[in-house]
């Protein structure tokens, strides 16, 4: 990697050392980029499908292939069938308690006539005190089996939330066996094949976005004064033997951070020399490669 990062570096200085005899003047050059994507495998298994070949142009999110799911599906239908088997155990609250309402209801109606009673003198103080303390009895029944019922039924509550979320985990896994692309682009590398064993990081295709593609070129602290982010450019792919193509361009990234130069073949007075990398966006009609020669010319600093 330290190997290309100086190659690109001395390929831009050198095209800026070159300029001034360019019959086009050009400012700076480099190479072609684009953004590259490599797909790994998110789950363990055998790789039962991988529709794809190198140079296929595939949509972000589509489904490409897949890794054998027969376990998971296994464990999630009995994750399923747990919680069927724990929900079918939550008590009736309200069918439980009805009979000790009843009671109450009973006792409550016995004790109004009981009271209707002692206006006439036609029964005494026991038979109310009575009637009240069986209705106090009954009532702290009540919450005592609405207390029970209700802690029960909470327990059932988180044992199946536990279940599901082992369930949401399974699906997650599941989601994962699926292999599909992150991004809208070319297939560059294709890494495995149909009938291989995955594990989890294994590489599986190397994707490159090359309709939307940049140079990358380097700057002087110089030129840094006519360049900026937003501005229009026009860039030249250069395919050799003098064939040269123009693009627009527009400036999206200059680094912040400047760069010496390669010290390997330049002079001592040389080596002070700073540049800067920047980025500057194509659309791409299909001839610009990744590694191929670009230079690009600054225009007026447009909006």
């Amino acid at each position: 990697m330290k190997k290309i990062y100086q190659y690109g570096i001395l390929s831009g200085f050198l095209a800026l050392c070159a300029c001034g005899n360019n019959s086009d003047n050009m400012d700076a050059s480099g190479t072609f980029e684009a953004t590259e994507v490599i797909v790994s495998a998110e789950a363990n298994g055998k790789i039962e499908q991988l529709d794809i070949e190198e140079g296929s142009i595939v949509t972000a999110r589509q489904k490409l292939g897949y890794i054998d799911t027969v376990q998971l599906y296994l464990q999630k239908e009995q994750l399923l069938k747990n919680i069927r088997s724990v929900e079918s155990n939550r008590p009736d609250i309200n069918k439980q308690i009805a009979a000790t309402r009843q009671q109450i209801a009973t006792a409550q109606i016995e004790q109004r006539r009981i009271i209707n009673l002692l206006k006439s003198n036609a029964a005494n103080e026991k038979q109310l005190d009575d009637i009240n303390g069986q209705i106090a009895v009954l009532e702290k029944q009540l919450k005592a089996q609405e207390s029970t019922l209700q802690n029960n039924s909470n327990s059932i509550t988180e044992q199946s939330s536990a279940l599901e979320i082992q369930v949401a985990q399974i699906e997650d896994q599941l989601k994962k066996c699926s292999i599909s692309s992150p991004i809208n682009g070319t297939i560059l590398t294709k890494y495995a094949e149909a009938g291989e064993l995955a594990n989890t990081g294994k590489p599986l295709f190397k994707i490159a976005d090359i309709e939307n593609m940049y140079l990358r070129a380097y700057i002087t602290s110089v030129q840094l004064s006519q360049v900026k982010v937003g501005q229009k450019v026009t860039v030249i792919s250069d395919y050799g033997d003098g064939k040269r193509k123009e693009y627009p361009g527009i400036v999206t990234w200059i680094s912040s951070q400047s760069e010496f130069t390669p010290k390997t073949i330049l002079t001592k007075d040389e080596r002070a020399n700073l540049v800067y990398a920047v980025k500057i966006a194509i659309k791409n009609d299909g001839y610009v490669k990744i590694g191929m020669y670009g230079e690009v010319k600054f225009t007026s600093n447009n909006d």
